[in-house]
């Protein structure tokens, strides 16, 4: 009874109190740049009552008796913010708090009971906003929670952006508004990189490991002071900087793909094949015998690859008084990735429409790629307005491929679908690929008056790519029943590839500041000279086998023990793959921008002139073996930035970009294919494009941002591959790199973000319209009932070019519990991926969905485990000509109606877990 008396009271007691009880809810945000602060720290002095900010800044503390308290919010290297709030009744105190540096403490006396939120920016979002051009960036913290680990997969997240990947599925090159590779150019801390292709310009992406990256920045549009070479955008990679204090991360993970849990991985010892061709050991008049060459690469290897192996470090400080800045980072990446793939040959045949399928390979990818990433930062401040930076950067990729292919020959005597009858081919290609980027910058920053300032870089840059001892052994074979074989020996050949570009580049910009009439005016004038030389050899060593009646099973058990001889004991080194090219850039430009209160205008105009050249280095009776290009452009642009409110902004942009031949396309190359002659063009001319941008942007206070806008590109004398008559002999048709009249290229953009303290969303969707027209072949009959070929023009979208993408992410981050996860999802709609020679045959892509996701978990000490998850839906690649005939009707696989298909690409999902410490 006294008890039941006791709880009464206490109920009579707390229930009033309860009644009483007040919310304190707020926002906490850095003072300097307004960025919401997820993670902070908010409590009440001398009460068990707390909590922790979300992903917007936002926090809540719920039943708070009323009285009067200390709330202290804190974060990491911040000054702690304290304030005194005073709970009168039910009710809800809002306690927005600006964080920044120093030691004091800040006490304020809040009684209100409500205010308004400020304007207030994400720091991402706001170098976004303030920039003078269209931009996008992808901050090191979203980085690091996707799913991601390559920088190619990363830029797929931004809005515009689609990727072209590689044999495994992994993302390689970007393509930005429907743009391709060709038409974009990349960059390492604002520098251009070479690239190791061995003909063309653009850099791959996916031999940079994402763990180096501060941002990755998109641009869309051109300012005069950046490189005009860009039609679709510019992808920059800005590398860690060294900290204010001693900061130490480490991550380690492991991983698997699903593809070889149900078969096994097919490899060779890459570490014993012949780096070196006989031809570059022992000179040019030197008669190769079998004995020159390593049997590694073809003694191949059946087995389960060991886990995937990832880790990453960085390690930065500041010494003598904050003078010296330092920091290293590493990354390395050992996986092993594969691809199940059905391909088959095609023929035009007659005047038939469509295509006819010869032949249907079936081929097995086995790929283990080591990549590896080396950063090092060092900047000195010898005053407070001069600083000095020299980094150095060194991304090397190493691709040990194997591709096992089984051939299926469709239209030779013998094929029998019925009967499980067919002439099959065998054939296995290793292959090695080495790729490396070395960069190596020094930088200025100087204030010399208050209002002149000059920026200079001086770059070193070489990309090298050596493909050595690229092995290709074929057989042949037979189906019985249902049951294959492989039977005689077809033939072998051994390849050596190595290209390298090495550029020497100074970079030079002063600024000046004037005002007139009141109104602030910044000047830049400024320009860069480039020094560019590119190395290419190809060296090719066919064999024949001795005894070309030895059969698989009796004579012989492995490649290894086939004798062979050597038909071209020198090897083939007299082809267009051996040349050197040249580029020597000079560009100069003027900037002006203009800073009104509601109004910034920035423009000018850049002028670029470019020397490139070639020289084929084993001519064989070409009309230009040596030759060159001039190339003077002016590049106008002109930038309109209008905020008529405090959050919002309106931009409407132009600018004239430039895109210029490729190195190897200048070259009078040939190369004799099944079905046409492919030639280069020396005349080959560079293609201009005027550029049209609007867009409208909203930058709420939660930290997100909505953006919606338009684009419009013209081109002129755009580079495409085409059929064209030669010029003396007419009835001859090439496969040749032409310029094509005028092309457009038109869409928009709508991208979202928005946060509701742990949920968060991204979205974005771009439409692409484009149109050009070129010749195609076309196979008729004459009058006289003889076949020709005969040039039609077709008009097709750009190549590359997707008409929809859209990216939409789910965020979930609990700051309290130190859980957090991502599922990110990428759509990209069909595209033409192969231009075809033949009117209608243009090979297309399908469009489909990539789903990733990602999962981590906090601990207090620092650690973190993580979980990664790629292609969740096993999303294939497929291709397809939208026609069919009736010659295909029994092969196999030919299930799409209205359309022949000609590859698919099985990848399976792979998964990744780790372990990060990043110490408080």
């Amino acid at each position: 009874m006294m008890m039941r008396l006791m709880k009464i009271m206490l109920l009579c007691y707390f229930v009033p109190c309860m009644a009483r009880a007040g919310i304190i809810k707020g926002h906490v945000y850095d003072m300097q740049t307004g960025t919401p602060l997820t993670g902070a720290s908010i409590r009440l002095e001398k009460t068990g009552l707390h909590g922790i900010s979300g992903l917007d800044g936002s926090y809540r503390i719920k039943d708070v008796p009323a009285g009067t308290y200390r709330l202290v919010i804190s974060y990491v290297s911040y000054q702690p913010f304290v304030a005194e709030v005073k709970i009168s009744g039910q009710g809800t105190i809002i306690v927005n708090a600006f964080l920044g540096p120093g030691t004091k403490n800040q006490l304020q006396e809040i009684t209100v009971r409500a205010a308004a939120a400020g304007s207030l920016d994400n720091s991402i979002r706001r170098t976004i906003r303030y920039a003078p051009q269209i931009m996008n960036i992808v901050s090191a913290h979203d980085i690091q929670i996707s799913p991601d680990l390559t920088v190619a997969n990363v830029v797929q997240r931004v809005s515009g952006v689609s990727l072209e990947r590689n044999t495994t599925g992994n993302g390689q090159f970007a393509i930005i508004r429907g743009m391709d590779k060709r038409y974009n150019y990349t960059m390492v801390n604002g520098i251009k990189m070479p690239s190791p292709d061995n003909g063309y310009r653009y850099v791959p992406l996916d031999i940079f490991p994402s763990g180096l990256l501060s941002t990755l920045e998109v641009y869309k549009t051109l300012t005069p002071s950046m490189e005009g070479d860009a039609v679709g955008g510019v992808v920059n990679m800005v590398m860690k900087e060294a900290p204010e204090r001693f900061t130490l991360t480490a991550n380690l993970a492991t991983g698997y793909s699903a593809l070889f849990l149900n078969k096994r991985f097919m490899g060779f010892d890459h570490r014993h094949i012949n780096k070196l061709s006989p031809y570059q050991l022992q000179g040019n008049q030197y008669n190769a015998t079998p004995m020159d060459f390593s049997k590694a690469s073809l003694d191949y290897t059946l087995r389960h690859p060991p886990p995937d192996l990832r880790g990453g470090f960085s390690i930065g400080d500041r010494f003598l008084h904050h003078k010296l800045g330092v920091i290293l980072a590493g990354s390395i990446q050992n996986t092993s990735r594969g691809n199940n793939s059905l391909f088959f040959d095609s023929e035009v045949v007659d005047t038939l429409k469509g295509v006819t399928l010869s032949s249907m390979h079936q081929r097995k990818y086995s790929e283990r790629q080591l990549r590896y990433g080396l950063y090092a930062n060092m900047d000195y401040r010898i005053n407070e307005n001069s600083k000095l930076q020299w980094y150095n950067s060194l991304m090397k990729l190493t691709d040990i491929q194997v591709r096992d292919d089984k051939t299926t020959l469709l239209t030779i005597g013998g094929y029998d679908p019925g009967k499980g009858d067919a002439t099959l081919e065998y054939s296995t290609r290793s292959r090695l690929t080495k790729q490396k980027i070395y960069n190596s910058t020094l930088q200025g920053d100087h204030r010399l008056l208050n209002n002149l300032a000059l920026k200079w870089a001086a770059v070193y840059s070489i990309a090298v790519k050596d493909q050595p001892d690229n092995t290709l052994i074929s057989l042949n074979g037979e189906q019985k029943n249902a049951v294959s074989k492989r039977t005689t020996i077809r033939n072998l050949s051994r390849r050596w590839e190595h290209n390298s570009d090495r550029d020497v580049a100074g970079y030079f910009n002063m600024i000046y500041n004037k005002p007139v009439a009141g109104v602030p005016i910044e000047w830049t004038a400024g320009g860069l000279y480039r020094d560019k030389h590119r190395h290419n050899f190809y060296n090719e060593y066919y064999f024949l086998p001795e005894d070309p009646f030895a059969t698989f099973g009796d004579d012989f058990d492995g490649y290894t023990q086939i004798r062979w001889s050597v038909e071209n004991p020198r090897g083939s080194v007299a082809t267009s793959l051996n040349y050197d090219a040249s580029e020597k850039t000079t560009a100069g430009f003027l900037q002006f921008k203009i800073s009104g209160k509601k109004l910034e205008i920035t423009g000018g105009g850049r002028v670029e002139h470019v020397n490139q050249g070639y020289r084929m280095r084993f001519p064989i009776g070409e009309d230009l073996p040596i030759g060159k290009q001039l190339h003077t452009d002016f590049l106008p642009s002109l930038h309109i930035k209008y905020s008529p409110a405090k959050r919002s902004d309106f931009r409407i942009s132009y600018f004239r970009s430039v895109n210029r031949p490729g190195f190897f396309e200048i070259v009078p190359y040939t190369i004799v294919n099944e079905e046409y002659v492919e030639k280069g063009n020396p005349h080959l001319k560079e293609a201009l494009a005027d550029n049209l941008d609007f867009r409208y942007a909203f930058y709420p206070a939660s930290g997100g941002h909505f953006m919606a806008g338009i684009f419009y590109k013209h081109l002129k004398d755009p580079i495409e591959y085409t059929l064209e008559p030669d010029s003396i002999r007419g009835q001859d048709i090439y496969y040749t790199p032409g310029n094509f009249g005028n092309a457009t290229n038109f869409g928009g953009e709508i991208d979202f973000i928005r946060y509701f303290n742990k949920i968060g969303i991204k979205a974005n969707y771009t439409y692409t319209h484009s149109r050009i027209t070129t010749a195609k072949s076309k196979r008729v009959r004459d009058e006289n009932g003889d076949l020709e070929t005969i040039a039609v023009n077709e008009t097709r979208p750009l190549y590359h070019q997707p008409t929809h993408i859209a990216n939409l992410s789910l965020l979930y981050k609990d700051p309290e519990t130190g859980w957090g996860g991502q599922l990110a999802g990428a759509y990209t709609g069909k595209r033409i991926n192969t231009v075809s020679q033949f009117v209608d045959n243009d090979l297309w892509q399908k469009g489909f969905v990539q789903m990733d996701a990602s999962v981590e978990k906090k601990f207090k000490n620092g650690i973190s485990i993580f979980a990664k998850f790629n292609n969740l839906l096993n999303s294939p690649m497929t291709l397809y000509i939208n026609n069919n005939s009736f010659k295909n009707a029994a092969v196999p696989y030919q299930d799409l109606s209205g359309k022949t298909l000609i590859r698919h690409d099985i990848y399976q999902r792979s998964a990744v877990v780790g372990l990060r410490f990043t110490p408080k």
